[in-house]
């Protein structure tokens, strides 16, 4: 399992981005690895946590009978500060990683598994996700 985070960055505290979520995404909006996929309906940021989230509740269900992809990556990096600390003093450390993602991205892909089982496996999935979702199926 590949860890949901870069292994090496250029610049650890990035600048913060302007309507980052917003719009419909162009790319990646087709299922292209599985035959069914979880599609994003809105605009969200997605936290490594929150992926590997729906990544477990994905491999709970396929275990060695399907393949799982997912098809985005955090390389956001998100920054905070510690709690009761005043305004000022310059940024705050980096707490994790996001990912953007935009309206009609495909977010995961799972094939090997009958209709009715990968249907309920993405729905449960989704539900770990900050965005609204719909299941799709490769056309």
């Amino acid at each position: 399992m590949t860890p949901l985070f870069p292994k090496k960055v250029t610049h650890r505290k990035w600048h913060r981005m302007r309507h980052n979520e917003e719009g419909i995404a162009t790319r990646g909006v087709e299922v292209s690895f599985g035959s069914f996929g979880l599609k994003a309906q809105e605009g969200a940021q997605v936290s490594t946590q929150q992926l590997e989230a729906a990544r477990k509740v994905i491999a709970r269900y396929i275990q060695k009978g399907g393949r799982m992809w997912i098809r985005v990556f955090p390389d956001h990096p998100r920054t905070a500060k510690p709690p009761e600390v005043g305004m000022g003093a310059g940024k705050g450390d980096p707490v994790g990683y996001y990912v953007p993602v935009k309206a009609g991205a495909v977010l995961l892909e799972v094939d090997g598994l009958p209709l009715e089982l990968a249907k309920k496996v993405l729905k449960q999935a989704g539900s770990k996700l900050p965005v609204k979702t719909r299941f799709v199926s490769r056309s």
